[in-house]
């Protein structure tokens, strides 16, 4: 019996998560380039706060289900660490990030909210792709570069997961502390007229 790619579970939960993924992103405003380079400038810290908390939830959440026992251990797949990889790669979508104002999921979001521009970030993205692809043969040892044989940080360091756990969720509450100061220092005061304003809106 023929079973239809749209009928797997994964594809079809993949879809859904995508989907609702892509709602949020384009409610919490990062649809739009200018809030996404202001990550940049220092000026708006909610991309960073978003991305850092989803982390740190998913990372918690994963722990308490194995110590539940509804996940096994070494049952969720983890990509083998490659540093140097993982930095050039890093260093290349942040240049692309910064200048652009999109990064690959953002794009598809603002597409979908009538954005010529992401269009234009998606068609980069796609020739990107293509040029790498042609080039692998080439650029291929990259993609190993800087490999590691531990792939968690608790067998890096040695340390138990909550510590880990514990220590990612501090540092989630300074990127908040630091990233709302900054905030506020690089926007101004609000004056008594933008505050009237924004009650009303």
């Amino acid at each position: 019996m023929m079973v239809f790619p749209a009928n797997d579970a994964g594809i079809t939960s993949g879809l859904l998560s995508g989907v609702l993924f892509g709602y949020v992103l384009e409610n919490a405003g990062f649809g739009s380039p200018c809030k996404l380079t202001a990550q940049f400038r220092l000026s708006d810290w909610s991309v960073f706060k978003v991305m850092f908390s989803a982390i740190v939830v998913a990372a918690v959440g994963l722990y308490l289900l194995r110590l539940a026992g509804y996940a096994e251990d070494g049952g969720f797949f983890v990509t083998p660490p490659m540093l140097g990889a993982a930095a050039i790669g890093g260093a290349m979508i942040g240049v692309g990030f910064a200048v652009g104002g999109y990064c690959p999921g953002t794009s598809v979001v603002g597409l979908f909210s009538g954005r010529l521009d992401a269009l234009l970030f998606l068609i980069g993205i796609v020739l990107g792709t293509w040029i790498f692809a042609s080039a692998y043969d080439e650029v291929k040892w990259l993609t190993s570069l800087g490999a590691i044989e531990a792939e968690t940080l608790p067998e890096l360091t040695g340390l138990p997961e909550w510590m880990i756990l514990a220590g990612l969720g501090i540092a989630a509450v300074a990127v908040f502390v630091i990233g709302t100061r900054f905030e506020r220092r690089l926007q101004g005061p609000v004056t008594a007229e933008q505050a009237t304003v924004g009650n009303t809106r």
